[in-house]
C-alpha cells in the first residue's frame, strides 16, 4: 500500500533537551501540506553544528525549542509532495536546503539571499509556513532543526527547500553539498571572491577545507597552499592540487 497522504511511522533521533544525548524512538511523520514536500532520507552527514546546538550553543538553545530532530545535510528521494508543489514530484532525487531561496522576497532579489524572509520567518525557528511540525513523538509535536531535520527516516520541508538533482546520483555522496561543500567551496566564491591567478592559503584541511581548495580551483587561483597539522590531511589535499 502506499503512503501518499498517510501518517508514516519510521525511526528519528529525538533531542529532548539540550545537553543530553539522541535517543532514537519512533515518531509520527504527517503529509506535506501546501507547497510542501515529504522526503525519503537516504543519507545524511552529521555536522559539527549539529552538536553544537545540542551542547555548546547557549545562543541555540534560547532560539531552538526542544524536542528536536538535528540533522542538516542530507539528500534523499521524494516520497509525496503536497498541493500546489510544481518543482518535484514522487520519486525524484533531491537535497534539502536549510538555507533556501524562495525567489520572491526582497533579500532574494538581492544578493543577500542568504537572508530569506520566508525562510528566517518560520523554518529557522522550527516550524512549517503554519506555526507546527510535522513530526510527532509519544503525542508531543517534535520541532524541525533550521526547517531539514535529517536524522529522520522521513522529513516534510517546503518546496523552495529542496533542490532537484540528477537521478543516477550517489545519494550517500551528493548529501554533503546539503552543507560541508558549500560552504568550503562558497567561501573560496563568494566571500573570499578569489581571483583568477591568485595564491591561496588554505587553513585547516578537512571536508570543510578541501571543498574551499576546490572552490580556489574553479575561481582559477595559481596556487593554494594547504595548511594542516594532520599530516595525513596534507597527503589528502594533494591530490586536489594543494601544496
Amino acid at each position: 500500500m502506499g503512503t501518499e497522504n498517510k501518517v508514516i511511522r519510521c525511526k528519528a533521533a529525538v533531542a529532548w533537551e539540550p545537553g543530553k544525548p539522541l535517543s532514537v524512538e519512533e515518531v509520527e511523520v504527517a503529509p506535506p501540506k501546501d507547497h510542501e514536500v515529504r522526503i525519503k532520507i537516504a543519507a545524511s552527514g552529521v555536522c559539527h553544528t549539529d552538536w553544537t546546538y545540542l551542547y555548546d550553543c547557549e545562543k541555540g538553545v534560547k532560539t531552538r525549542p526542544f524536542p528536536l530532530i538535528l540533522g542538516h545535510e542530507a539528500a534523499g528521494v521524494v516520497e509525496s509532495v503536497g498541493p500546489g508543489v510544481t518543482a518535484v514530484q514522487p520519486g525524484d532525487k533531491v537535497i534539502p536546503l536549510f538555507l533556501p531561496q524562495c525567489g520572491e522576497c526582497e533579500f532574494c532579489l538581492s544578493p543577500k539571499t542568504n537572508l530569506c524572509f520566508k525562510n528566517w520567518e518560520k523554518t529557522q525557528h522550527g516550524v512549517l509556513a503554519d506555526g507546527t511540525s510535522r513530526i510527532t513523538c509519544k503525542g508531543q509535536q517534535v520541532y524541525q532543526f533550521i526547517g531539514v531535520s535529517t536524522f529522520c527516516e522521513y522529513t516534510v520541508v517546503p518546496e523552495y527547500n529542496v533542490a532537484k538533482i540528477h537521478g543516477d546520483t550517489p545519494l550517500d555522496k551528493v548529501c554533503l553539498l546539503g552543507c560541508g561543500v558549500a560552504t568550503g567551496y562558497g567561501a573560496a566564491l563568494n566571500v573570499a571572491k578569489v581571483e583568477r591567478g591568485s595564491v591561496c592559503a588554505v587553513f585547516g584541511l578537512g571536508a570543510v577545507g578541501l571543498a574551499a581548495v576546490m572552490g580556489c580551483k574553479a575561481a582559477g587561483a595559481s596556487r593554494i597552499i594547504g595548511v594542516d597539522i594532520n599530516a595525513e590531511k596534507r597527503e589528502i589535499a594533494k591530490k586536489f592540487r594543494c601544496l
